[in-house]
């Protein structure tokens, strides 16, 4: 193997080559020949020679041979090498700048509205799928609870969030309560849940649940009872909307019918996605996926692109891009940054 690659450490030979490579692979979709890196790296390097880098670097695991061209594409550790040590992001058009500042300024006073348009605009701006989480506390901030007693030991539950949004279930639980338990339950969980996620609430009185269980008395022994039945991990999770997944049908590598059913079914169950957007939501700054690094063998042919945004100094949720490894990073990725840093400032602006 040649010094260019000693410890793995590519020179500045192989680095040139390899951003070629992925830069014309990035552009026209196609394995690339020693003869276009030749005439695109600007280095006077006969064919032999480039085949040799070539070699060393598909030896490696930076690019691979398609069964059916000389050429070659980059792998999944090709493209990380590029996005972490090559990649030169370019300032954005100012005709993307100016809609995604229209499209976020536009006078939209609720947050779920403002979490389309975010979509929306990152799909229209990109050609591929946006996605946005709903912020956190305008999904799951609890303003009160009630319960009504049903017949056969269920219970419908009321959930009011931010003073006005209602959701309702019906839960089964052991036996029977009477409506003054039902009452004290509920007043005793508004005051524990006031102001916080269903989340965060669940959490607090398993701790009171574990602090007191020896003189637990009836108010409480009720009220768990009866929590334990309403709230539960899945509550903690992310919402997202999602918008443009029909873009990547256009896509010629991924365009096979049954691998877009799969990722479309996976937009559907939610499941992966929000896995992937809750690590993001616990980051800095942008986080880019390339391909397997998700963790999820139906996003193994994708990136994605992902920033948290934040309100009142406080990250509240996630928005990025979803697209082929094969996807414009230095284009995309200050969109995605921009996008976040104005959702947030919009969302400020309407607190």
């Amino acid at each position: 193997m040649s010094s260019d690659f000693r410890d793995e450490a590519l020179g500045e030979r192989a680095q040139q080559l390899l951003r070629v490579l992925v830069e014309s692979y990035i552009r026209d979709g196609q394995p690339v020949g020693s003869r276009t890196l030749s005439r695109e790296s600007g280095l006077a390097l006969s064919s032999a020679t480039i085949r040799n880098v070539m070699a060393d670097l598909e030896a490696l695991g930076f690019v691979s041979s398609p069964h059916t061209s000389a050429g070659r594409i980059p792998t999944d550790k090709g493209y990380r090498f590029f996005v972490d040590t090559l990649l030169k992001v370019q300032p954005l058009d100012s005709a993307d700048v100016a809609e995604i500042k229209r499209e976020l300024s536009a006078g939209v006073d609720d947050p779920k509205a403002l979490v389309g348009a975010a979509s929306r605009l990152l799909s229209s701006v990109t050609h591929l799928a946006g996605v946005v989480t709903l912020p956190r506390a305008a999904v799951q901030a609890v303003s009160q609870v009630e319960f009504v007693g049903l017949s056969e030991n269920r219970i419908l539950v009321i959930l009011v969030f931010n003073d006005r949004e209602v959701q309702n279930r019906i839960i089964k639980v052991d036996r029977h309560f009477g409506p003054d338990e039902l009452k004290r339950a509920a007043n005793y969980l508004t005051e524990q849940f006031r102001g916080r996620t269903l989340n965060q609430g669940r959490q607090e009185i398993l701790r009171q649940l574990k602090e007191t269980r020896e003189r637990l008395h009836e108010v409480m022994g009720s009220a768990i009872a009866v929590a334990q039945q309403v709230i539960t991990p899945e509550d903690a999770k992310l919402e997202y909307v999602i918008a443009g997944e029909t873009n990547l049908m256009g896509v010629a590598e991924l365009s096979s019918v049954e691998r877009l059913r799969r990722l479309f079914e996976a937009f559907n169950e939610k499941r992966d996605f929000l896995h992937l957007l809750d690590q993001s939501l616990r980051a800095e700054g942008v986080q880019i996926f390339i391909g397997h690094e998700s963790g999820f063998q139906i996003l193994d042919d994708y990136s994605v692109v992902t920033a948290p945004y934040s309100a009142d100094n406080e990250v509240v949720g996630v928005l990025g891009v979803i697209g082929p490894t094969r996807m414009a990073y230095e284009r995309v990725i200050p969109i995605v940054d921009l996008t976040a840093k104005l959702l947030g400032a919009a969302l400020n602006s309407r607190r």
